[in-house]
């Protein structure tokens, strides 16, 4: 799916994204642990892909990217809710980050890109359950932009992924965790 016009190659390797490294200022919200599990097809196996960047990035609370001038947003230099981290021999690359916000014609989602060392590319998004996003954002920091424009049976892109894209949350000790598992074809 779409890359979505706010990717930024930062090169920001590190699990915790939620702190800005440029000012040293913790992005509010609902903690979410964001688990990774990157197999490849092989034949009819799916094997745990070593060594594969994963890279996440998403809007904060209120609807902003860092590092970005479009839509009016002002975060050049700004570096939060951005990072990568590589696929350890299981497969497995973990991000602590927040629950993201809303933003004017989008549905709640979470954009990421994995890259192997040979130019392979996977871009795409993962989406939320609006009824879990209604109940995240009647708290704060979320209910002080009032109510979302958008929900996913109506963004395109959320359509084109068929719900495949789809996280499954559950709350956990500090906020949520998801795990979003994936079998890439190299072929």
């Amino acid at each position: 799916m779409t890359v979505g016009p706010y990717f930024v190659d930062e090169q920001l390797n590190r699990s915790d994204i939620r702190l800005d490294p440029s000012n040293g200022k913790m992005s509010e919200g609902v903690p979410l642990d964001l688990t990774f599990n990157v197999t490849r097809l092989d034949n009819s196996a799916c094997i745990p892909l070593s060594g594969v960047q994963v890279d996440i990035w998403h809007c904060d609370a209120d609807g902003i990217y860092s590092d970005t001038t479009e839509l009016g947003m002002q975060t050049v230099g700004q570096k939060f809710l951005r990072g990568y981290q590589v696929t350890d021999e299981s497969g497995v690359a973990k991000f602590t980050t927040i629950y993201p916000g809303w933003y004017e014609g989008r549905a709640v989602h979470i954009h990421f890109k994995m890259r192997t060392g040979d130019s392979y590319d996977f871009t795409s998004q993962l989406f939320f359950d609006d009824t879990l996003t209604d109940e995240v954002f009647a708290a704060a920091p979320y209910n002080m932009r009032g109510e979302r424009s958008l929900r996913n049976d109506d963004d395109g892109i959320f359509g084109q992924s068929g719900g495949q894209m789809m996280l499954t949350v559950n709350k956990s000790d500090t906020g949520y965790a998801a795990t979003f598992t994936v079998a890439l074809d190299l072929t």
